[in-house]
């Protein structure tokens, strides 16, 4: 799926074309696949869109929240402070892994890897720093660390669809487990990139003045509305795509932003195949009780170990809505294979995609390979964290 890690995409070549496209082939095929899930099983396709449909109208929201929020600066205000208060190369990877933590939890993984990639991208450089350890920690934490609320993982909302818990809820039960599968991910990508983050490969830059100074204004009032929505409600979908719809267009009448750019953030092409599979798996399982009968027969660590497997072979929200079609034994078990195990391989989450794309655009080599090496390493041992937390709470 994707280039060696250095080889540029020529947008006239074959796999140029590829690159760009990509989105419309899958949205086609989500279609096709939405359309004959209705005609063979339109009972069952109903089910499965009500329990799937949420969770992108969700991650739209947050998408258009977080463009907001990044022209106004906050994302590049944290980069450069990070960048200038970082005496070394591991303060600098210990302070961006807490940044994408927090921005993952509030804002989903894929506002994370959108919109950090290119900040933590600046933020290495500037500090003369290689930039594979930041980008290799962008991408797993953000998958890693969408455990903790609802609104931080597409599937979570898939999954919570039958449990009907409210944002706190659900942080009281994976607060614990988040903070695991953080701080094993972050220590296991900083003792296999030590070499990198302690070597300088430039002369550390001066402050750039002409940076786009921060402004407390729409953007934060948005990330603070939202977060409320998605902490206090069961269902936030709808009032976060209604403050993001409010703020985009806010900016739009404003003629501060373009519709263009608008569209290439959300990936509506994406979202919408996406959505098509889910909702084709989701009817399947619905018809066909193998998934369930399977998880039925698992333990709680069974149940993670095939979600996360699940993730590699169909990604994890098409994943989500098989595994989940039926009410699941171990719901919490089953959301750490779903948003741990994506660090395997490239087609575990969307994120992959998104993160690879924004960081060739930022003019980096997104180092696929390394990242999926290390990701094969961290994703037992957060997952073991995780579980080992989420037994200690009582939630297994």
């Amino acid at each position: 799926m994707y280039p060696s890690d250095s080889t540029p995409v020529r947008p006239d070549t074959a796999a140029g074309l590829i690159a760009r496209h990509w989105g419309w082939g899958l949205a086609v095929a989500g279609g096709v696949a939405a359309v004959v899930a209705f005609a063979l099983e339109g009972s069952a396709a109903h089910s499965a869109a009500a329990q799937v449909w949420s969770p992108f109208v969700l991650v739209a929201g947050l998408l258009l929240v977080g463009l907001v929020a990044d022209q106004d600066g906050l994302f590049a205000a944290a980069g450069h402070r990070l960048a200038g208060a970082a005496p070394n190369g591991m303060a600098l990877f210990a302070g961006a892994a807490v940044l994408v933590a927090a921005v993952t939890a509030l804002l989903n993984l894929d506002t994370s890897v959108v919109f950090l990639t290119p900040v933590l991208v600046y933020a290495g450089r500037r500090r003369g720093q290689a930039e594979a350890p930041l980008l290799i920690g962008c991408l797993l934490l953000s998958n890693a660390g969408s455990l903790l609320l609802p609104g931080s993982n597409l599937t979570n909302l898939i999954v919570l669809g039958h449990l009907h818990l409210s944002g706190g809820q659900f942080f009281g039960h994976m607060a614990l487990p988040w903070v695991g599968a953080v701080v094993v991910t972050t220590a296991v990508i900083a003792v296999a990139e030590r070499r990198s983050l302690g070597a300088v490969t430039a002369d550390i830059a001066a402050p750039d003045d002409a940076s786009t100074p921060v402004v407390l204004g729409l953007g934060a009032l948005a990330v603070a509305a939202v977060t409320v929505l998605v902490v206090a409600l069961a269902n936030p979908a709808l009032p976060v795509a209604g403050v993001g719809l409010l703020a985009i267009a806010t900016r739009l009448v404003a003629r501060r932003q373009q519709l263009e750019h608008v569209r290439e953030v959300l990936g509506v092409p994406v979202l919408v195949g996406l959505f098509g599979i889910a909702l084709a798996l989701g009817t399947l399982g619905r018809v066909w009780s193998g998934p369930a009968t399977l998880l039925g027969h698992l333990d709680a660590v069974g149940t993670a170990v095939v979600a996360a497997a699940s993730t590699v072979v169909v990604n994890n929200l098409p994943a989500a809505a098989l595994l989940s079609s039926r009410v699941p034994p171990h719901p919490f078990a089953l959301l750490v294979g779903l948003n741990i195990g994506p660090n395997l391989f490239v087609t575990g989450s969307l994120a992959w995609i998104l993160w690879w794309r924004t960081a060739r655009a930022a003019g980096s080599a997104p180092p696929v390979r390394r990242a999926v090496v290390i990701g094969l390493v961290t994703v037992p041992l957060s997952m073991a964290a995780a579980l080992g937390l989420l037994a200690v709470t009582g939630s297994l």
